[in-house]
């Protein structure tokens, strides 16, 4: 049999595999994606290539089940005969169409922009990849120092668009930052001079982040209001002469990040008519093995041992926090716990890196009831025995037998 190489190449949608030999003929194989075939492949299982009628199907399975099948490397096929000719003709596909299957295809290809440290499911970054495309506002939401504006910051580096940061938090007067400000000179008397944000919002295709958006005066709301609209998407230069419209320019999306809920008491409950004007991706906390192989990848030369303590020690605060008898009303954030592992890699104990990174967020109210007091209690417990989960909260009677 006339031995032949086939090549994967990705068909016209960017979703299914169009096999192509050595004479650059096409052949469709419609039964399994591109991103199906490439996670095989990383998890090292194989690709079975069965031929059924005029029809190619591939298929990904265990190595166990390749026995008498066409195993897959990562380039070619080797020995598959096939008959039929292209199933997708490209070229009766219009302008429109063409453009549709290409955005597609990015989207469905996105994942591999994504950065390693970024701890945040395919499904999700493929949605913010999605959305800044379509030119969507999108709201991350997300207790403190779960990756919210790392995510974002990483969204804008891998699509390489302009960018620009607001921290609305930090904002004491909405007006100027977001429209600018009159100023008095002595030889040109008063004038108006625009903000950095009014260019932001006129550079075609830029990503705007709206950082700690829940934490803003309700006059910067307001003037978002009609900026974020969809059917409107202009800002009012009020300060200026004639109070020009200025329209946002095609391809802007915009970025807000906020904290939602009762331990972030500087935060505001948003507008709900300003929350409709955005698609919401809620940023979870990492658990406690994502945590771990985050702070390994930032700081590979500690202890992996004691880098998996401080992964557990920060799970147990959220675990705490959420029981019927909480005796925390706040947790270690991932955060925190960069920071310490940041101490431990430039010499600190794990109790000195605790003692000024992570006691400081825990009130000393109560004395030895205080929530200080249980988390050095935690902090010590793993320092000195590695206790189960179980015995770590079991403080009581911990506390009854060392006084017995």
């Amino acid at each position: 049999m006339k031995k032949s190489i086939y090549y994967f190449t990705p068909s016209q949608d960017g979703r299914k595999f169009i096999l192509t030999d050595s004479a650059g003929n096409e052949f469709f194989a419609p039964h399994t994606s591109v991103e199906t075939v490439k996670k095989a492949l990383r998890e090292g299982r194989g690709v079975k290539i069965t031929t059924e009628g005029d029809d190619v199907k591939v298929y990904t399975t265990t190595p166990e089940n390749l026995k008498g099948s066409k195993a897959v490397g990562h380039n070619e096929l080797s020995d598959l005969k096939v008959n039929k000719a292209p199933v997708v003709d490209p070229e009766n596909l219009t302008p429109e169409q063409v453009k549709h299957a290409e955005t597609v295809g990015f989207i469905n290809q996105s994942t591999e922009l994504k950065p390693s440290l970024l701890k945040i499911t395919d499904i999700k970054w493929k949605y913010l990849v999605r959305s800044v495309i379509r030119g969507k506002n999108i709201l991350m939401t997300g207790p403190s120092g779960c990756g919210k504006t790392m995510a974002a910051k990483s969204l804008i580096n891998a699509l390489d668009r302009p960018q620009y940061y607001f921290n609305l938090g930090a904002t004491q007067d909405p007006r100027a930052s977001l429209i600018g400000n009159t100023h008095f000179a002595k030889d040109t008397g008063t004038y108006f001079s625009e903000s950095l944000f009014v260019k932001a919002i006129q550079t075609k295709n830029a990503v705007i982040l709206l950082d700690e958006i829940s934490r803003a005066h309700p006059e910067a709301w307001n003037i978002l209001m009609t900026v974020l609209d969809q059917g409107q998407r202009y800002l009012r230069l009020d300060e200026a002469d004639g109070a020009p419209t200025i329209k946002v320019a095609e391809g802007v999306s915009f970025i807000g990040t906020a904290n939602i809920g009762n331990e972030y008491t500087s935060t505001r409950i948003m507008d709900r008519a300003l929350m409709d004007r955005f698609v919401i991706i809620e940023m979870d906390p990492l658990n406690k093995l994502e945590e771990s192989e985050l702070l390994k990848e930032l700081y590979p030369e500690v202890d992996s041992n004691i880098l998996d303590s401080v992964a557990e020690i920060g799970h147990l605060t959220r675990l705490e926090s959420k029981s019927e008898t909480a005796r925390l009303s706040t947790v270690i954030s991932t955060r925190a716990n960069v920071e310490l592992s940041g101490l431990l890699y430039d010499g600190f104990s794990l109790n000195e890196a605790a003692e000024v990174a992570i006691y400081p967020f825990f009130s000393d109210d109560g004395g030895l009831d205080s929530e200080r007091t249980f988390v050095k209690q935690l902090v010590q417990k793993f320092v000195d025995s590695g206790e189960t989960e179980e015995e770590l909260f079991n403080t009581e009677e911990t506390d009854t037998a060392e006084m017995a």
